[in-house]
């Protein structure tokens, strides 16, 4: 067995991305409600079947979507190989139910995997563990055969994912949290052998980074919808979709589309947390993005371009450590001794941060050259003058402020001490 490289290793060039494209395509596409529409409608096999007869999507063109993610600022994607479904976007000898068997006579993986690695992206896959057409899965003790047949089934289908398309970066399992697993949460990763199962992907490929959804915790915590810091040392990714959560897979009728600032924010908070934010697009059935979703990458992207370096390879900074001290509702990420301070809400000329304990050197307004003029108060309070009196950037304005060492806050033995200007 090849040597496995260490955790530290293998999560480098993650730590370093931060952001990155969750792609949601398959089946489903074609009837534009929703990567679940089988199981929400309840629709049989059958006649969910009849749609791998349509599915041929013409503009299908992964090297537009390698083109927007790179334009987004993004350095890695991760692709649905197959989804609850069970239909496969690749050539998989073990089942019929795939793009090259059926009408698309085509192996959309490894169309995916060509084009975002000419563009210079890393390239993960996504590989749903159930199947919602064995009847095993639902109720595993009822149908024994047909729960062993799904279990082998994953295990068969990783092998060949993990074997035909050359070096994959992230393997992506979902679909762990089966009836078996709702009645019993300990016995998940004994239902789908997730032990023997990761043993193989390691034994296959090194390098890969296995996220956490097959009932062992695996390299990567996954929250979804939401972000949430893993703890320190850890790694992670916040997966979340432009639209309304309904939409992983594309929905012609759908709303709230999140603002740029607020998708700005969610990934502020990812890096800030040591963490990446999973952006999700959801392709016609055609193939090609809506604009509502390219829009807003575009946006972000043109936004990073100038203030990228306080988010890729981003570390935990010590301020501002609560919410008490959030000086204009600020996010802080750090690199070494220099802290990047993030604003949604720009103070105007002149803005204080509290307690803190190192001192700062030097100040800049990111995107603008301006020098702030900086000094230090009681309650350690860190003084920022001289800065533009409206924000460098409608979304979110940046301050570089560069620190004699590594920058911390201060330990608040007596609470009260601020009064008397003591802290």
């Amino acid at each position: 067995m090849p040597t496995l490289p260490s955790y530290e290793e293998r999560t480098r060039w993650f730590h370093q991305a931060r952001f990155g494209m969750f792609i949601h395509f398959g089946l489903y596409s074609l009837l534009e409600r929703g990567e679940w529409v089988m199981f929400r409608e309840r629709i049989r096999p059958d006649e969910y079947d009849r749609l791998a007869d349509r599915f041929a999507p013409e503009r299908f063109n992964p090297r537009e979507w390698a083109r927007t993610a790179v334009e987004a600022g993004m350095k890695y994607a991760v692709f649905t190989a197959r989804h609850h479904d069970g239909y496969c976007l690749y050539d998989s000898k073990v089942s019929d139910f795939t793009s090259v068997k059926r009408a698309a006579k085509r192996d959309f993986v490894a169309e995916y995997v060509e084009a975002f690695r000419e563009a210079g992206l890393k390239v993960g896959l996504y590989y749903s563990v159930l199947d919602w057409r064995f009847p095993g899965y639902f109720e595993p003790s009822k149908y024994p055969e047909s729960a062993a047949a799904v279990v082998q089934q994953l295990h068969d289908q990783v092998r060949e994912l993990l074997t035909n398309y050359g070096p994959i970066d992230e393997l992506w399992y979902d679909g762990d949290w089966v009836s078996v697993g709702r009645r019993n949460p300990a016995s998940i990763a004994d239902f789908w052998r997730a032990e023997e199962l990761n043993a193989m992907v390691r034994k296959l490929q090194p390098q890969i980074l296995i996220n956490n959804r097959c009932g062992v915790k695996a390299d990567l915590d996954t929250p979804e919808q939401h972000v949430t810091a893993s703890e320190p040392g850890r790694a992670w990714e916040a997966c979340m979709t432009i639209c309304h959560p309904a939409g992983w897979g594309y929905v012609r009728h759908i709303t709230d589309f999140k603002s740029v600032p607020e998708l700005l924010q969610h990934l502020i908070k990812a890096a800030s947390g040591e963490g990446n934010f999973l952006l999700n697009v959801g392709p016609k059935p055609d193939g090609t993005l809506r604009e509502e979703e390219t829009s807003r990458l575009r946006a972000m992207g043109q936004w990073l371009q100038v203030y990228g370096e306080g988010i890729y390879g981003s570390q935990r900074c010590d301020i501002p450590g609560d919410g008490v001290t959030e000086a204009g509702n600020g996010q802080w990420t750090r690199k070494g001794k220099t802290g990047y301070l993030f604003l949604s809400r720009w103070p105007g000329t002149e803005m204080v941060v509290p307690l803190v304990q190192t001192k700062a050197v030097s100040a800049t307004v990111m995107g603008t050259g301006i020098r702030a003029q900086i000094r230090e108060e009681y309650n350690h309070r860190l003084v920022l003058s001289g800065l533009p009196d409206k924000p460098p950037h409608p979304d979110v304005s940046v301050i570089k402020i560069e620190f004699a060492d590594e920058p911390r806050l201060v330990e608040e033995t007596d609470t009260s001490l601020w009064l008397q200007g003591k802290a």
